[in-house]
Formats: structure tokens, sequence, C-alpha cells
């Protein structure tokens, strides 16, 4: 059993400093989801300011992704050996100040330096929030923490291009782009307030160990197949391109080796090297990159579509994404609340091919748009039967991945899912970004938003084949944040949370 968590003088704290811990945690995750879709109206205002091309909004976009994802997973160890409470502070800090490195980059160049090391912080930032609730909160408490902290963050990523468009068009105090990096000051500093008053001092366990030479190796990886792919349409694809991919396929294979290896040795791997046995969890990696890269490219493409081809401003641009936003939230209630209990894994299958029919209305939409009078209505009933679609994955995905693994390989399975979902996201910025600007550079802003589709389609037939693979049902909700359920002493029909 999980008792309250005692303050720094080693008494229970009182509830109100524990729902305060959880006010903290809730603002950090924000600050990320905003962070990694804000940004996507600021192209045109990028260009202008700072003359940022096609490679370089890719750059600006996806880098944040790339060093967010490849961090996550040695964030979460820095953490257990240096305690949670001061790795969420020192990343919550590097995450402040690097917001305002970002805002007052004088080159497109430096702000793209800025945007990697943005996302660094937020991979130490990141992993300690789960940590720190299920020391500071136990039994149906922890519960109702996780039921309030999962509607939150899905709320954040819908508003990220919304309130991006509302920070550049509102231009306050001339400060255009720069505003949307601005936003996280007042914020951040006020969760670091919250956070060091009330958030409980506990040491963490110097005998863990960090497989540093592991951490390398997946930076590497990771930098050597995203570069190659943001690079590669500019330069026209030279032998450079391709050999820096497969290097980074046999950087992925080093790091395999390597944690099988360190944990052969008595050494504390970076990942369970159990998890890589596992035929339903290792596809399911696949999946998840398959999937959110082509969501998360197709949904910089449509904003890029209405800012660059139909000249919307950023406020207009950042409302467009309104039926994608909308058509999410509806899917992943419907799929979060019954279906997926249900129907069990086949929920999996229906959403991508809902979102498949979505795409083909979109195309059909696109076809017939008449160039003069358009509106986000001639494309909102293609955009929204795509997010309805997309949203009944969203709510059901990690749970039948994490039903491939013990209970004990939890936290581990979750930091790389967490880590291979943002990487994915940077393959699809740059992916996506490339069909669409190949187009879009001859003028052609249709046709390249039709290529795209047609890599998405390609990516969610390849996706709703793997879904065959995973377990029939998915894991519980609590269960996916580490906690299980066990009758209490007693009481055959009384069930108590341990974590």
């Amino acid at each position: 059993m999980i008792t309250p968590s005692p303050g720094p003088d080693g008494t229970a704290g009182p509830r109100r400093r524990r729902w305060l811990v959880l006010v903290a945690m809730l603002v950090a995750e924000i600050m990320d989801l905003l962070d990694a879709s804000i940004v996507n109206v600021a192209g045109p205002d990028l260009e202008r300011s700072l003359g940022a091309g096609s490679v370089g909004l890719q750059w600006v976009i996806g880098g944040y992704a790339l060093t967010l994802g490849a961090g996550l997973v040695l964030g979460g160890r820095l953490g257990d050996r240096y305690g949670r409470r001061r790795m969420f502070l020192i990343g919550l800090a590097s995450f402040t100040g690097s917001s305002l490195l970002c805002a007052v980059a004088p080159t497109i160049e430096s702000l793209i330096a800025f945007r990697l090391l943005q996302g660094v912080a937020g991979a130490m930032l990141l992993p300690q929030g789960l940590g720190l609730l299920r020391e500071n909160f136990s039994g149906p408490e922890l519960t109702k923490v996780f039921a309030i902290f999962g509607p939150v963050l899905g709320l954040g990523g819908i508003v990220g291009p919304v309130l991006g468009g509302f920070l550049i068009e509102g231009d306050f105090f001339g400060l255009g782009w720069r505003s949307v990096f601005l936003v996280n000051l007042p914020i951040g500093i006020a969760a670091l307030i919250v956070a060091a008053t009330f958030v409980p001092r506990r040491a963490g366990d110097r005998t863990v160990r960090i497989d540093m030479t592991g951490a390398g190796l997946v930076v590497a990886a990771c930098a050597l197949l995203v570069l190659p792919l943001n690079q590669g349409q500019e330069a026209g694809w030279p032998l450079w391109t391709w050999l820096c991919m497969a290097a980074s396929a046999f950087g992925f294979a080093l790091f395999a080796v390597r944690q099988r290896q360190t944990a052969a040795a008595g050494r504390e791997p970076l990942v369970t090297p159990g998890l890589l046995r596992k035929p339903a969890f290792t596809v399911g990696l696949g999946g998840i990159a398959l999937f959110f890269g082509g969501l998360i490219g197709t949904q910089l493409v449509l904003t890029l579509y209405l800012q660059i081809g139909r000249h919307f401003t950023a406020g207009d641009a950042g409302l467009g994404n309104l039926p994608l936003a909308v058509g999410t939230a509806i899917g992943g209630a419907v799929s979060g609340a019954f279906l997926a209990d249900r129907i069990g894994r086949k929920v999996l299958q229906i959403g991508p091919l809902v979102q498949l029919a979505g795409a083909a209305l979109l195309w059909f939409e696109l076809d017939g748009l008449d160039a003069t009078s358009f509106s986000v209505r001639d494309i909102a009933p293609g955009v929204a039967v795509a997010g309805i679609g997309a949203g009944m994955v969203i709510a059901a995905l990690f749970g039948f991945i994490l039903a491939a693994v013990g209970d004990d390989e939890i936290g581990s399975a979750s930091g790389v899912l967490s880590a291979v979902q943002a990487v994915g996201g940077s393959i699809g910025v740059a992916v996506f970004g490339s069909v669409f600007f190949a187009r879009a550079e001859t003028g052609d802003f249709t046709t390249g938003f039709q290529r795209a589709l047609i890599v998405q389609a390609g990516l969610l037939a390849a996706f709703f084949a793997i879904t065959f693979l995973l377990p029939g049902k998915a894991r519980p909700e609590e269960e996916q944040h580490g906690i299980t359920r066990e009758p209490a002493a007693g009481d055959s029909d009384s069930r108590h949370l341990t974590v």
C-alpha cells in the first residue's frame, strides 16, 4: 500500500500540498504539448522575420520532438539516480530558460539550436511527472489524479495551434511569432515556485548507474535518421543521405545489443532487454511510429496548406485545425468510454479505416475546390472524419501495446513508447514537410496536400496490418501508470491500489 507522502519534515503532507503537486505536474506537461504544436502556425512569420525556408521550418518544428524523444528514457534514469524532484526542477528551469532563448533568437540557425536545447530540457522534465504523482498520491486519490491528468493533457494538445494563431495574429507588443515562446515564461516561473515550495524532497538512489553509452547511441541513431529526411529533398537525395539512414539502422541495432550486454553484466540498462524480445511490443513500437508520424505530419501539412496555399492568417489557420481537434476529441471519448472495452483490438482496426475514409473524402474535397472562394467549411467534413478515426486509436493504442509486457516492465515500456511517439512525430514532420514542399515550390499546393494524403494512406495501411499482432485486450488505464489492483485482505470483494 502507498501511504500519503511525507513532507520535508517526515510527516504526511497536507492534502492541499499534494494537490498543488498535481497542478505543477499538469502545467509542465501542458507546456510540452503546447510547444510541440504551437509553432506550426508560425511558418510565414518565421520566413518574413528570419528568412526561414522549408528546411528551417521543418527543423524548428521537428527538432524539438527529436531531442525530446531521444532523451526521454535517459531523463527517467536521471530521476531515479538524482531524485525526481531535483530533476523536475532542473528540467523546468531549463525549459523555461530555453523558451526565452527561442524568443530572442536572432537567426533561424540559432532558433533551431535553441529548439533542440528545449527538447533536451523537456526530456529531463517530463519523465519525472508520473513518478512524482505516484510518490504523492495513493489509493482512490491516485486513480482520480490520472482521471484528471489524461483529459487535461488531451486539451493541451488540441489548443496548441489555436493559441499559437491567436498570439501571432494578435502581435502583442509587436512580438509576432516570439510570443509563442515568451508565453512559457510566466507559466514556467509560476510552476517552478509551486514545485519548489510544495513537492516533497526525496533523495535519489545513487547506486543507480546510467548507461551513457546507450544514451549516446540512441541520440546518434535518431539524428542520423532525421537529418537526411529533413535535408534530402532540398539537396536532391545525394549518397550521404542514404548512408546516414543506413548508419541509423545500425545504431539502433547496436543500442539493442548494448542493452543486453549491460543487463548481462548485472548493471541497469536504459531499456529492459526483455521488452525487445516480445514480438507484440516491438511491432507495437513500429505501429506507434507509423501512426503518430502520419498524424503529426498531416496536421502540419494542413496548417501549411491553409497558410501558404490559401493565404490564411495565423489566427485563421489555427482555427482551421478545429475540425481535426473536435473530431479527435469525439473519437477519443467514444473509444475510451466504452468502445475499446467492448470490442477490444478491433477499435485499433476501425480507427485507421475511419481515418482512411476521412482522407479519401478530403482528397475529393480538395479536387472540387473553387480557387476563388475557399473556406475551412469546404474541407471540414473530411478533416473531422479523419480526426474521429485518429481519436479512436489515440485513446486505446498504448493500452493494447502495454498489455504485452509484464507488470515489472511497465515503467520502462511506457518510457520507450513515449520516446518512439516523439521521434515518430519528428520523422513525420520531415517526411510530410518534404512531400508538401516538393509541390508547393511550383505553386501546386493542392497536389502537395493530396500527395501527403497518399503517404498517410500508406502508413495507415501498414499500421492496420500491425494491429493484428497486438494483444486482443488492452491493459486497464490505471495499470498503464504502474498501478495494480489486488484483493484486500479479509474481503474478497473490496480492492485497493498498490504501486
